[in-house]
């Protein structure tokens, strides 16, 4: 059975941008985007039948991708918030 992959430009396509500029210029960012596709493309292949691992070590891989798409997301989120003007915030 063939799994789909979840690239993160497919996750996030409204936040392409802050995607990309992030990668570029953050490398704590950069870092958790490597180590997530590297999940990802290894979730896959398990789930393909191309590598092999038990049903509990793939649970674990998969709380990790998790972890670190829920990382990227808060950081995609403060990269696309708005610079506050100081005004409205009080």
């Amino acid at each position: 059975m063939h799994v789909d992959h979840h690239p993160l430009m497919n996750d996030f396509p409204e936040l392409r941008a802050e995607l990309q500029a992030l990668r570029m210029n953050d490398n704590h960012f950069a870092r958790l985007a490597e180590e997530y596709e590297v999940l990802d493309k290894r979730i896959c292949r398990i789930e393909d039948g191309i590598e092999l691992l038990d049903d509990a070590a793939l649970g674990q891989l998969k709380t990790e991708r998790v972890q670190r798409k829920d990382e990227i997301a808060e950081l995609l989120r403060k990269a696309a918030k708005p610079a506050c003007c100081g005004s409205c915030c009080g």
